[in-house]
């Protein structure tokens, strides 16, 4: 069984960093699409960063240039180092993972979800 479980949220005020982690247990193939999300109180699920299987990386363009994803080579941990956070970043964030996917930020492509984490962001 697939399981996710994020960590590495918390408070920060406007300009500070974040690094979030997603432990992936249960997952065996080679071939994978994971991505983070966020979602906002009262707003949908948003793609943020993406990473698939051939190393390419996407970005939303409300985090590009200030959040990086990256994956463990060794496992299939997730992480979202995020920087020069704004309050406009405060959100539950979500990792997720799927074999394939055509449209990476969307969330209706992925088959398995983490429970996510909370970050804040204060001006």
């Amino acid at each position: 069984q697939v399981q996710l479980v994020e960590s590495g949220g918390g408070s920060v005020q406007a300009g500070g960093s974040l690094s979030l982690s997603c432990a992936v247990s249960g997952y065996t193939s080679s071939r994978y699409s994971m991505a983070w999300f966020r979602q906002a109180p009262g707003k949908e699920r948003e793609g943020i960063a993406h990473i698939d299987n051939s190393g390419t990386t996407n970005y939303a363009d409300s985090v590009k240039g200030r959040f990086t994803i990256s994956k463990d080579n060794a496992d299939y941990t997730l992480y979202l180092q995020m920087n020069t956070l704004k309050p406009e970043d405060t959100a539950m964030y979500f990792c997720a993972v799927a074999y394939h996917t055509r449209r990476w930020a969307s969330p209706y492509e992925y088959n398995y979800w983490g429970q996510g984490t909370q970050v804040t962001v204060s001006s």
